[in-house]
């Protein structure tokens, strides 16, 4: 993987990182799913009208949308609203890095090499060294909603990559457009007409702002770097670096919430570096030595 993309990666990492802090903000002050939903209708509304669709299937983009939209936002907002915290859902949401392996070989026939799922591996020891100190604060349902908003995001790596080189960011503003109905009808469900209610009367300059950057950086800017980056290299090669996303999370959640971060939780965060450096070393050199791309 060229240099500029391995930044670009970065670039998204730590906006991805900094997300989890701002989406425990957003559901402290909005109904969890409502705030996904006012998300991705932002993402989607107004800029479907200046961006032409993308040229790939329909169904793909409408199930990327609904994978990474509608599942991947609903199960992971109503942990964290449920008692996820927010460091250890930056973890345990990375196991999204397994899922993609398994699913891209299972339908994309990409058969992930050994330096690749060792590094994968060592990344995600480092993982579990970081939860082992985090894991009494979260009960088995906002973990399992957790896992499952995990493996909603490897699915949708899997239809971004089945999608191949389209527009990036007319691929993620007509995917995001898929999700807010369907938001909308689960935060009717599950939140009530009233809370709806009471959130757009009270509805802040602040609750504006963290829509907007759940919206704009983390989704548009960040979805569109994402599935650039995947149009372009194997879905194996471009996941592991989600697993960056907990050291991220875990400086923002010490800069912005004061959360501690601990020694074990350091060791951890070099593990998750050592595995990744694999990864990509291995990756370096079975591409060519000039990319133009």
């Amino acid at each position: 993987m060229p240099l500029r993309h391995v930044l670009l990666a970065l670039l998204v990492v730590s906006i991805w990182g900094f997300n989890f802090v701002v989406i425990k903000l957003s559901v402290e002050a909005l109904p969890p799913v409502l705030s996904a939903t006012l998300r991705f209708a932002a993402a989607a509304v107004p800029a479907v009208f200046f961006v032409r669709p993308p040229k790939a299937p329909w169904w793909i983009v409408v199930g990327f949308g609904l994978c990474f939209g509608f599942a991947l936002y609903a199960f992971l907002n109503l942990s964290i609203a449920w008692g996820m915290p927010a460091g250890l859902s930056s973890i345990v949401l990375q196991t999204q890095a397994f899922f993609t392996m398994m699913m891209a070989f299972l339908f994309l026939g990409e058969r992930p090499s050994r330096f690749q799922v060792l590094g994968a591996l060592v990344a995600f020891a480092g993982i579990a060294v970081i939860a082992s100190e985090r894991i009494e604060g979260a009960g088995l349902l906002p973990l399992s909603l957790t896992l499952l908003a995990a493996l909603s995001w490897g699915l949708a790596n899997v239809l971004t990559k089945k999608a191949g080189r389209v527009n990036a960011i007319a691929f993620t503003v007509w995917g995001s457009l898929a999700a807010p109905l369907p938001l909308f009808a689960l935060s009717l469900l599950t939140e009530g007409w009233p809370a709806i209610s009471a959130a757009f009367e009270s509805f802040s300059w602040s609750d504006a702002g963290l829509v907007a950057f759940l919206a704009y950086p983390a989704t548009l800017l960040g979805g569109g770097i994402w599935s650039w980056l995947l149009g372009r290299h194997p879905a194996s090669v471009v996941a592991p670096f989600t697993l960056l996303v907990p050291i991220t999370g875990l400086a923002s959640g010490y800069l912005v919430l004061g959360e501690l971060i601990t020694t074990v939780e350091i060791a951890g965060a070099l593990l998750v570096i050592a595995g990744l450096i694999v990864t990509l070393r291995k990756a370096k050199k079975s591409e060519p030595a000039i990319r133009l791309d």
